[in-house]
Formats: structure tokens, C-alpha cells, sequence
């Protein structure tokens, strides 16, 4: 799943989550105790998928951004050369844009 998905993933859950307590907190006073009690099983539902939801992506985040430095870092490894040279000219780059301010 891409950073891109996952962000509108997340964006969609929360969005569903704040619906379903609004929808809680707005029609408490015309209901019956019958009809409180579904609204509040229903928010009870929302926040606990919800919770599953952001615990899952925030680990598949923090998974690719583990891999993806793990990759890295046996790049700079198996290649050191390449790392300093790289390493040089992002600090060349900055060098001279700082210089143009």
C-alpha cells in the first residue's frame, strides 16, 4: 500500500469515526434509551475498528520506513565510495543555495 493510499485510508477513517460521533451527539436529546443505546454500540464499533485501522497502517509505515533503511544503510555499506560521493554533492547543492540567499 502506498504512503499516498494509506494517508486518504486514514483520512476516510477518521472522517467515518467523527460522522458516526456527530451523528452521536447531535440526536442524543430526541432519542429513546432503546435508540441511545444502538448510537452508542454503533460509536463503541467506529472508534474500536478505527483503532485497529490507524494501529495497522502506522505499523505498515513504520515497517517500510525500517526497510527502506536497512536498504540504505547496506547500500552505503556495500558501496561506501558511492556514499561519500553522494554524501558531497548534496553538500556542494546546499552550499551553493545557501550562497544564493
Amino acid at each position: 500500500m502506498s504512503k499516498d493510499t494509506t494517508s486518504e485510508h486514514l483520512r476516510t477513517e477518521l472522517k467515518n469515526l467523527a460522522d458516526t460521533l456527530e451523528e452521536v451527539l447531535s440526536s442524543s436529546a430526541d432519542k429513546s434509551k432503546t435508540e441511545l443505546d444502538k448510537l452508542r454500540s454503533k460509536a463503541r464499533g467506529a472508534i474500536e475498528s478505527s483503532r485497529e485501522r490507524l494501529g495497522d497502517s502506522g505499523e505498515r509505515i513504520a515497517q517500510s520506513t525500517r526497510e527502506a533503511a536497512e536498504k540504505a544503510d547496506e547500500y552505503v555499506r556495500d558501496n561506501p565510495w558511492h556514499g561519500v560521493g553522494i554524501g558531497a554533492a548534496v553538500g556542494v547543492l546546499i552550499g551553493i543555495l545557501i550562497s544564493r540567499r
